[in-house]
């Protein structure tokens, strides 16, 4: 979850953009925000007010706002049958390993949780940054799926 939660805070502060985005996380099923990303957040200097662990079913729902991204960032998520996003979204894969599943000590752990927040953090202000007024829909996704693979 460390790296939903890092990818949902780090893009509403403006140290990444100057825009203003409703930005949300998900996962297939609710779990616990793990202790290792909420450390990870703080030691960026990020609010972890708030936070909390969300089933796609919030974000797909009858009655959710309407995405313009779905970015998913769990390799495992590439695996995973994700839903049907109304209003035709953009969608990318920005594979990251999944620092929960690190096993070792403290410091590897940590280290892991460190390692895929500072992508995220790379791909997200690469994504703010991409001259989204000027780019046709095709353009903007091949764009999009181009950040996942820096």
């Amino acid at each position: 979850m460390a790296g939903r939660e890092a990818a949902s805070n780090s893009t509403r502060h403006s140290a990444l953009s100057n825009r203003t985005s409703r930005l949300t996380s998900s996962h297939i099923s609710r779990g616990a925000v793990r202790p290792e990303a909420l450390r990870q957040l703080e030691r960026a200097h990020l609010s972890t007010s708030g936070l909390r662990s969300k089933s796609w079913d919030e974000v797909a729902g009858e009655g959710a706002p309407q995405l313009d991204f779905i970015l998913t960032v769990c390799d495992n998520a590439a695996k995973e049958v994700c839903p049907v996003w109304p209003g035709h979204p953009v969608t990318a894969h920005w594979g990251i390993s999944d620092p929960a599943a690190v096993r070792g000590t403290e410091k590897q752990v940590e280290e892991a949780y460190r390692e895929a927040f500072f992508h995220l953090k790379r791909r997200i202000s690469l994504f703010l940054g991409l001259p989204f007024a000027s780019l046709d829909s095709l353009s903007l996704k091949r764009e999009v799926e181009k950040i996942g693979h820096k």
